[in-house]
């Protein structure tokens, strides 16, 4: 790897991400490790390349996901409920809201019951920080995620690009303002 491999750009206030700021061996490790098939095609992005940048058909995912989130591919059901429930791209979603989703997934599974939205909802609310979606604790719902990881140092600049296939719904970029908490439902006031 050069030397201005590494360099970053400084983005301005509301301009593009900075470009890359992880290597090639660890992406790597992630298709092997996470067992990528050839077909998805994962594209460590070239030097000048951001996380908007991905080819037409391609998504782009964040290192993260799979490191931090339990993130694995292709997709469960659960995460594409939740994608199409609130109406955002995949990539608009933040390492701590993955973490959130798929704790939620994996306590209900290890409980043996299905995880849904209604029942997700009766403990996170939709948030929106830094042009990224990420769920908190909803007001004085019972708190699942008691440790939740406190930072993801440069996440924003540790991406890829896959094929959009690995997902098992069509997403649509959603405009920062498209996207809101759905409170006209009733939360669940028990669970089971």
């Amino acid at each position: 790897m050069t030397e201005e491999h590494h360099q970053e750009e400084t983005p301005s206030e509301e301009g593009p991400l900075r470009v890359l700021k992880w290597d090639l061996g660890l992406f790597e490790q992630i298709t092997r490790g996470f067992r990528f098939p050839p077909e998805w095609d994962a594209r460590y992005p070239g030097q000048n390349q951001t996380a908007a940048d991905a080819p037409p058909g391609y998504i782009t995912l964040f290192e993260d996901f799979f490191l931090h989130g339990n993130f694995w591919l292709p997709a469960t059901n659960f995460m594409a409920h939740i994608l199409q429930y609130y109406g955002f791209h995949i990539s608009q979603m933040s390492p701590p809201g993955m973490v959130r989703v798929r704790h939620f997934e994996f306590l209900y599974r290890a409980h043996d019951i299905e995880p849904t939205m209604e029942k997700f909802r009766g403990f996170y609310q939709l948030i929106r920080n830094m042009g990224f979606y990420s769920f908190g604790n909803r007001g004085a719902a019972k708190k699942i995620l008691l440790n939740p990881p406190k930072s993801f140092h440069d996440w924003k600049q540790k991406f890829f690009f896959i094929r959009e296939e690995v997902m098992l719904i069509a997403m649509t970029f959603c405009p920062w303002t498209d996207v809101v908490e759905k409170e006209d439902l009733a939360i669940p006031k028990k669970e089971g």
